[in-house]
């Protein structure tokens, strides 16, 4: 079974049609029983870092995710899942994330000529080997919606880079704890081989 967490956050139901497309067992929960004995935990999310962190912080789920960390149940963090798990975001000074991973999430520079939100396709180039990319060749194209981006400290954790006005750690690995900045559940056929990917593996 794949747990989906329900913080109130955009996004969840099309995560949840992803998981239902590739044939998976999947409920949408912030039940922690139904979470802890998940085989699977994806962590989605469109929104702002504050509000998101104070309904995880209200729901009693920043334990339940370091707890599932913790246990070694495989765990993706999407979009802004993926900047929750680290130290904090120059979108809310002052609000701690989850610290799972070390690394700052800021904000993109509008002084590049681009359009800040960034939305749309960019490829992906690999800096170090990721499983979620396994089988799929470099440059391929997915779809980004966000205004802020992750600078990671741990650079060989960094498994896919982009670049809109910065260079974007775009996805990140470490033991069972996987996360992608770009929505994989919009990202057409690749994005579907990333989820199966992740899926696939067992830790």
């Amino acid at each position: 079974m794949v747990a989906v967490i329900d913080y109130d956050a955009g996004n969840i139901r099309s995560v949840e049609k992803a998981m239902i497309a590739l044939g998976e067992d999947v409920v949408v929960t912030r039940d922690e029983n139904e979470i802890m004995s998940a085989d699977h935990v994806i962590l989605p999310g469109v929104g702002a870092f504050g509000e998101a962190m104070e309904k995880l912080h209200k729901y009693g789920l920043t334990r339940v995710i370091r707890n599932v960390v913790n246990q070694g149940t495989p765990f993706l963090g999407i979009c802004l899942g993926l900047q929750l798990l680290f130290e904090s975001s120059e979108e809310c000074e002052g609000v701690e994330g989850l610290g799972i991973l070390k690394g700052h999430i800021v904000k993109l520079p509008e002084d590049q000529g681009l359009k800040i939100p960034h939305v749309g396709w960019n490829c992906l180039r690999y800096p170090n080997q990721g499983r979620l990319f396994e089988d799929i060749p470099e440059e391929p194209y997915v779809y980004f919606v966000h205004s802020y981006y992750l600078r990671a400290e741990e650079p060989e954790i960094v498994t896919a880079t982009t670049e809109y006005a910065a260079l974007i750690h775009a996805s990140v690995e470490k033991g069972n704890v996987f996360a992608c900045q770009f929505h994989p559940e919009k990202s057409s056929d690749t994005g579907m081989r990333i989820l199966k990917n992740f899926l696939s593996i067992s830790c």
